[in-house]
């Protein structure tokens, strides 16, 4: 029974914590200084996400056929491949080394 009141709590604070912004602010636009922060979110959040999916394994850092898909999808939106195609390149190079190891 106290999990689910600790479920409960965290699950209320993290709401009233997400409607503070739009609540406080309202219509009000950011300070300059805010807005660069905030405009850094998305890009670092999705860094770490891929960084942390590619070399985590568990407790350890794990070197395998995962980064040089990466690698392969990294390169083809740099030369200016669409996204979904390159996610396709970077999943085909991943499963094709998978075979041959």
């Amino acid at each position: 029974m106290d999990i689910w009141i600790a479920v409960i709590v965290v699950g209320a604070a993290t709401m009233l914590f997400k409607a503070a912004g739009p609540v406080f602010l309202g219509r009000r636009p950011l300070p300059p200084r805010v807005r660069s922060v905030v405009d850094l979110l998305a890009p670092v959040m999705l860094t770490a996400l891929v960084v942390t999916q590619t070399f985590g394994s568990g407790q350890g850092v794990t070197v395998d056929a995962r980064v040089p898909g990466v690698l392969a999808g990294a390169v083809a939106v740099w030369r200016g491949v669409h996204l979904v195609p390159a996610m396709i390149i970077g999943a085909t190079v991943t499963g094709v080394l998978r075979l041959l190891a």
